[in-house]
């Protein structure tokens, strides 16, 4: 349905294009990965050969898991690997038998004796599960002066354990923020410790935790994008003395397997993109194609999700596109046409815009349309009301930053963010994904969503603190209003690393406003799926803007990652 009207307005962007004021540019970066290279790509994990293998490795692993013998801790651990590993999606029924089955054998009194590792995994493992977990559960890990024992400061494993649980706290659980802050800084003594050649706390003779430790302490295993983890801790737990050979093959191959449906799905991107053609005549845009589908992928990993992939990497490389022409290249009147045009959703009404503008918007009201159409021939309902609605909401955000730009405006911090948790986009990513991922959508849970409900709000605005901490300085060096950060500084005259240190404990604040969402139970208006899509969306943002720009100014880290998620399989040993 994408119309080849396109294609014809492409081909003549520049001949009747007004004269304007001085474009500003961002000098983005191209692409490494150009089409040919992503067309070109083949995996050798498609055959029928590697999927029987994997069949008969998943029945040795449900047998472990269904064993009644097996010990609580030793489950739990099971349990663990198996998902970190990015294996869940396999077993989730299996694990969900398995941890019905230890909470229906609660023992309180053997409960009070177990070690800090076993309590904080199991709270840990139960609460990412929905399961109602009280912070209570730690207290017989405290002394009479109600702390943390001392004691627990030699035990490397069980303080890890304690700190990813804290990670899953929601508002109000002090005994929690009292766990987060006693094992961060029990395990940066215990790196500072490796790292001197101490060996108070025998961490020297366990140089692969020391990894896990240092791991944790650059992001939290609840803030991590699951896709990402299961690469880094295959390796990790292919060199563990117990672990589980059959565990371990499967895990590789499976991860092999899934990264050549990858691999289809951003060819097929990259061929619908190239048939657009916006990349190649709007040059001041960011060429991000592998960027925005590893948005996806970091959304929803799994092979069934092939379709979410396509449809939502469409949706944020528009969404880069269009932020694009807001930020760096649009001037102002041109920015009031377009947003105009958008509202109005009107083929007829794009006549008042400049050429490059007409191939924007008739990209955007295609695509827009034709999933629309989708959503309605395959699932029975009508999305165009809902999605335009988000879309002309973006539009608008952007022309408020673009006036503040021209005007020199600087906004407090409480201004600045009422705004931008809308320009950031991800109402736009959610609610797409929200109809991409439904068979059948109940009444009731169209209005929910359509009221934009709490937890929308807090992955967006994780996404757009993580990305003013990335980004900001750069924006502002090629000219843009001031960011989340530098707000702050002007409303209250903090240094900006004082700025930095705010809008981080923002973030972290805010995780526990989603964590609390998450369990709350007005949430079985949302499908599950959902739900995890949301929270990976804000997981993806944390991840990306880490250590600066990871999506207009991929480094050689970033490269190495996309390498090692996307292009190159996982090496099997010869007897896999």
């Amino acid at each position: 349905m994408i119309s080849s009207n396109i294609k014809s307005l492409a081909s003549n962007t520049h001949s009747s294009e007004p004269i304007t004021s001085k474009r500003r540019s961002a000098n983005y970066q191209r692409s490494i990965w150009g089409f040919d290279f992503v067309q070109s790509l083949n995996s050798d994990y498609k055959g029928e050969a590697y999927k029987s293998q994997t069949k008969k490795l998943e029945d040795e692993v449900r047998l472990r898991l269904d064993d009644g013998a097996m010990e609580q801790l030793g489950l739990l651990e099971l349990i663990d690997d198996i998902e970190r590993l990015g294996l869940r999606y396999l077993f989730e029924e299996n694990i969900k038998k398995a941890l019905d089955t230890i909470v229906c054998l609660e023992d309180i009194e053997k409960r009070t004796k177990e070690s800090l590792h076993a309590t904080a995994l199991r709270f840990r493992l139960l609460r990412q599960h929905g399961y109602e977990m009280n912070q209570g559960m730690f207290n017989h890990l405290k002394d009479e002066t109600g702390n943390f024992k001392a004691s627990y400061l030699k035990d490397a494993k069980g303080i890890l354990s304690l700190y990813e649980a804290s990670h899953l706290a929601v508002e109000g659980e002090s005994i929690l923020e009292e766990a987060k802050h006693f094992t961060r800084i029990a395990l940066k003594e215990i790196i500072k410790g490796n790292n001197n050649n101490n060996n108070n706390n025998n961490n020297n003779r366990e140089p692969k935790l020391a990894k896990q430790v240092n791991h944790a302490l650059e992001l939290p295993l609840h803030w991590r994008v699951p896709r990402l983890e299961a690469r880094w801790y295959i390796d990790i737990y292919e060199k563990q003395e117990n672990s589980i050979p059959s565990l371990i093959k499967l895990a590789k191959l499976d991860f092999n397997i899934v990264q050549a449906i990858h691999q289809e799905n951003v060819a097929d991107l990259s061929r619908w993109w190239k048939y657009l053609g916006l990349g190649d005549h709007l040059s001041f845009a960011r060429d991000s194609l592998i960027e925005c589908f590893l948005g996806t992928l970091a959304m929803n990993p799994e092979p069934q999700f092939s379709n979410f992939r396509i449809e939502l990497g469409k949706v944020i490389m528009l969404i880069t596109m269009i932020d694009d022409v807001y930020d760096v290249y649009g001037s102002l009147e041109e920015l009031e046409l377009f947003t105009d045009t958008v509202e109005r959703w009107d083929i007829t009404a794009m006549e008042q815009l400049p050429d490059y503008m007409k191939i924007c918007f008739l990209a955007l009201f295609n695509t827009v349309n034709e999933m629309a159409y989708f959503h309605l021939k395959q699932h029975g309902f009508d999305t165009i009301p809902s999605l335009k609605k988000v879309w002309i909401d973006l539009c608008k955000a952007y022309l408020v930053e673009a006036k503040w730009y021209y005007k020199g405006h600087k906004t407090t911090l409480e201004e600045y963010l009422n705004n931008a948790v809308i320009s950031i986009g991800c109402n736009v990513i959610l609610i797409h994904s929200f109809f991409s991922l439904q068979q059948n959508i109940r009444e009731e849970a169209l209005d929910y969503i359509s009221e934009n409900p709490s937890i929308l709000h807090l992955s967006s605005m994780i996404v757009r603190l993580a990305d003013d901490l990335g980004t900001s300085v750069g924006e502002l060096e090629r000219g843009d209003v001031l960011k989340s950060i530098q707000s702050y500084m002007h409303q209250t005259g903090a240094s900006e690393g004082a700025a930095r240190e705010h809008i981080s404990h923002m973030i972290d604040e805010t995780w526990k406003k989603i964590n609390k969402e998450i369990l709350a139970n007005n949430y079985f208006l949302l499908p599950q799926p959902f739900i995890e899509t949301t929270a990976n969306l804000a997981r993806m943002s944390v991840c990306t803007y880490q250590h600066g720009d990871g999506y207009g100014a991929i480094d050689d880290d970033g490269k190495n990652r996309v390498k090692s998620l996307l292009f190159e399989p996982i090496p099997l040993l010869k007897d896999t």
